[in-house]
């Protein structure tokens, strides 16, 4: 699946990967989805992904705003869910584009980055 995200970010840049804990519903449109990215975010920054997820966390649409327009993409899980955080007193979390190819393949990307960075005390 890493050509997934190398197909996505050949044709369009992404420099931030932003992601929405709180559940959407996948029958919204690009226009919906832009007036969430304002509300939760404060505004569609261009080169920037909005990452959202239904309830049930099989499904993800991804948002991006390139300057010139919006795209809109969809990735679902045949089986399993994909590890998306709950904690809906962070409305947004930010991440990074290995953390991003592991999350559209179900993998914990919770784990990927300098938080897995052992080090002494």
């Amino acid at each position: 699946m890493r050509a997934f995200t190398e197909v996505i970010t050949s044709v369009i840049r992404i420099e931030e990967v932003w992601l929405s804990t709180e559940p959407m519903d996948m029958r919204a449109g690009v226009d919906t989805l832009l007036t969430k990215v304002v509300l939760v975010f404060g505004s569609a920054q261009p080169h920037h992904a909005y990452l959202f997820a239904n309830a049930r966390a099989n499904r993800m649409k991804v948002f991006v705003q390139d300057g010139y327009g919006m795209w809109l993409c969809t990735r679902r899980l045949s089986e399993g869910a994909f590890s998306w955080p709950r904690d809906l007193k962070l409305l947004k979390h930010t991440m990074n584009m290995e953390q991003l190819r592991a999350l559209v393949v179900g993998l914990p990307w919770q784990r990927i980055g300098a938080m897995t960075v052992i080090k002494s005390v």
